[in-house]
C-alpha cells in the first residue's frame, strides 16, 4: 500500500512514522508513505498557502489553487482510492472504516490546518473526510498519523502475529477482554484461574463473556444495534 500525505506542516509527521509497527511495515516494503509539503506548490515568492475567508471572520482558510496544484501531480502519477481530508466534522474514524481502508492500494490524506480549507476542495476532490474525535487540533497532522497507524497495522504481514488485530477491540463491536501476564501472584493480586487452566474451550468462554461485561460497563453504546440475551 501506497500513502500520500499532503501537509503544510509535514515535519510534524515525520517522527510517528519512524517508530515500532509502521516503521517495520516500511522496512517491510508492505507499507510505503509519502509526506508532501504543501508549499512546495505554493503562491508566489513566499509559496503562499492560505489567505483571509470571504465574509470575514477570525482565522486563515488554506487556498484552494495550492492544494488542486498538489493533488493533480500526484493524479499524473497514480490513481487514488479515496482522497481523504481528516476534519472534525467528517465521519468518525471507526474500526471497520480502518478494515475497509486497509484494502486500498494508494490512499492520499489532506492534513487540514489554520481554520480549514476551501469548501470547494471538499465539494469537488475530497472522496471522504474523517474525524477522530469531536475536539479541535490545531492541525490535521496528528489525526492523519492515527489514521494511518490505525490502517497500516491491519496490512497483512505488518504484524508479526497476523491474528492479533482480529482480536482488537471494536473488530466486533465490543471491547477487548482483560489481559494478564506473569507472576499470577503480584502482592495478592490474582490472575483469574481460569487463564492458568489450559483449558482452551473454558478459556474462550471467559474472554468472550469478560468482553461483553466490559462493554455493557464501559461502553453500553456499542451494545446498542445488538440483540442481547441471558
Amino acid at each position: 500500500m501506497r500513502i500520500d500525505i499532503i501537509s503544510a506542516v509535514p515535519d510534524l509527521l515525520h517522527s510517528p512514522f519512524q517508530h515500532s509497527i509502521i516503521k517495520r511495515a516500511a522496512e517491510r516494503k508492505l507499507l510505503e508513505i509519502n509526506v508532501i509539503n504543501l508549499r512546495d506548490f505554493g503562491l508566489g515568492p513566499h509559496q503562499q498557502i492560505d489567505d483571509y475567508q470571504y465574509g470575514g471572520g477570525a482565522g486563515m482558510v488554506m487556498m484552494i489553487e495550492p492544494i488542486y496544484r498538489a493533488i493533480e501531480s500526484l493524479k499524473k502519477v497514480r490513481d487514488y482510492d479515496e482522497i481523504i481530508y481528516m476534519t472534525p466534522d467528517g465521519q468518525p474514524l471507526k474500526q471497520a472504516l480502518a478494515n475497509k481502508l486497509s484494502l486500498s492500494e494508494n490512499l492520499l490524506i489532506l492534513s487540514g490546518h489554520y481554520k480549514g480549507i476551501d469548501e470547494r476542495v471538499r465539494e469537488h476532490f475530497v472522496t471522504c473526510e474523517i474525524s477522530i474525535g469531536d475536539y479541535v487540533l490545531s492541525g490535521g497532522e496528528l489525526p492523519t498519523a492515527v489514521l494511518v497507524d490505525c490502517i497500516g497495522r491491519l496490512i497483512p504481514g505488518v504484524l508479526n502475529d497476523e491474528t492479533s488485530a482480529l482480536f482488537d477491540s471494536f473488530q466486533d463491536d465490543l471491547l477487548a477482554p482483560a489481559v494478564y501476564t506473569r507472576p499470577a501472584d503480584f502482592k495478592g493480586m490474582q490472575v483469574p484461574p481460569i487463564l492458568l487452566s489450559g483449558n482452551e474451550a473454558a478459556i474462550e468462554k471467559w474472554r468472550e463473556e469478560n468482553a461483553m461485561n466490559r462493554t455493557r460497563t464501559r461502553r453500553p453504546d456499542l451494545l446498542e444495534d445488538k440483540s442481547m440475551t441471558d
